[in-house]
């Protein structure tokens, strides 16, 4: 039976880096951006879903938005993006944004909690964009936006 060899000290510091490394990656993955959205006269707490990761979790399994007054995702990229109400448990107003301006909304989609992915409801935009904010529903009437109103982002 062969010999096993002890490890040596560097091998024992470049696991430890390496665990280290990778619990790091974890933990700053997780953490949401956050902004300011100033949209028809009212300033919004939003989380940046800026993330491959956070586009797709969104708010899925949260009961309610907490603290924050909506959800801002960011694309690379202009495109048709269509947004899904995956796992979600409260009612949205979704609008869209191209550069600084509305250019499609829906208003109250009903929240679809436990429904299977081939089985949601896609909700597409009638123009390209490069931004999707999502507030609660009835935000859009509340506020009476509309296509063509402007949209500013202030990072914090």
């Amino acid at each position: 039976m062969p010999e096993s060899k002890p490890l040596k000290t560097w091998h024992l510091i470049f696991l430890a880096g390496l665990v280290i490394i990778a619990i790091g990656s974890k933990i700053y993955s997780s953490l949401w951006t956050k902004a300011i959205v100033k949209v028809g006269g009212v300033e919004i707490k939003v989380l940046v879903a800026d993330t491959k990761d956070h586009r797709f979790q969104g708010w899925s399994g949260k009961k309610d938005m907490g603290k924050y007054g909506g959800m801002l995702f960011v694309f690379p990229e202009s495109g048709d993006y269509q947004m899904v109400m995956r796992d979600m448990y409260f009612p949205l107003d979704i609008i869209w944004i191209y550069g600084d301006e509305i250019v499609d909304f829906a208003q109250n989609l009903p929240p679809e909690a436990g429904v299977s992915e081939a089985m949601l409801t896609k909700y597409p935009a009638r123009r390209h964009s490069t931004l999707v904010l999502e507030v609660p529903a009835g935000f859009m009437e509340q506020t009476g936006l509309k296509i063509g109103d402007k949209v500013e982002v202030i990072k914090k």
